[in-house]
């Protein structure tokens, strides 16, 4: 029973619509603080967990983020910058071009199981890409899988590689995908903190259009320094 705004996971169950095997995967996830253990079976959760579950599945349904876009998310609204740089990052997400920044709530989709078919590959490996937070998938009408239709790039560019002979019996699940994931997460990170830092006390246009300037650039530097990466390393053979 509900008393002054503390809720059984029972009343956690209820009020979200979750089960509560998929409520305790987002405490273990780190996605949701843990409840106030009153026992050693029993824990109680207030609004704020309510609430947090919701935005958890707007993030995840409507804006298909993945799991790991959805912690930092909510590490941001967990004082993660200073007010001031939210507020400008607020401001910065509205005079960015499209390429950079969504500006729908809910992001238009695609059927993922043709996508992946199209693509020649099988549900696994849609499941894999999803499993290390390349991608988020949803179910809608019927139990249709669905996929954020801008993240389709993910699966067909899989889907080429597989082409070329980098097959799952060789040794190349989609889950080796994980190895970039990571590494461009950890940098992606840094580059926030930098340009927090640093460029906080720029105007939020000037910012945007320096943004928009430098993303081909870093974006051309990444690709040819990869290159370059392997050409040394035969080099030195």
């Amino acid at each position: 029973m509900k008393r002054a705004g503390r809720y059984r996971m029972k009343d956690l169950c209820d009020l979200t619509g979750l089960p509560r095997q998929a409520i305790h995967f987002y405490i273990k996830q780190g996605l949701l603080p843990e409840g106030k253990k009153t026992g050693r079976n029993m824990a109680y959760y207030d609004e704020a967990h309510v609430e947090r579950i919701k935005l958890i599945r707007q993030l995840q349904h409507e804006r298909f983020l993945p799991l790991k876009a959805i912690r930092a998310v909510l590490d941001e609204r967990d004082d993660a910058f200073s007010p001031v740089q939210r507020r400008l990052l607020k401001d910065l997400k509205q005079r960015l071009p499209a390429t950079l920044a969504h500006r729908d709530e809910v992001r238009e989709t695609i059927d993922a199981r043709e996508m992946t078919a199209r693509s020649g590959l099988v549900k696994k490996d849609l499941e894999e890409m999803a499993a290390i937070g390349l991608l988020a998938i949803s179910r809608g009408a019927r139990g249709k899988l669905l996929v954020a239709q801008d993240d389709a790039w993910m699966i067909e560019l899989w889907g080429e590689v597989r082409a070329l002979g980098f097959t799952r019996e060789l040794g190349f699940p989609a889950s080796v995908l994980a190895i970039y994931e990571e590494a461009i997460t950890a940098m992606f990170a840094r580059e926030i903190d930098l340009f927090t830092k640093r460029l906080s006390h720029l105007p939020a246009d000037k910012l945007a259009d320096m943004l928009d300037r430098a993303m081909p650039l870093i974006g051309a530097f990444l690709a040819r320094y990869h290159e370059t990466k392997v050409k040394n390393f035969f080099a030195a053979l």
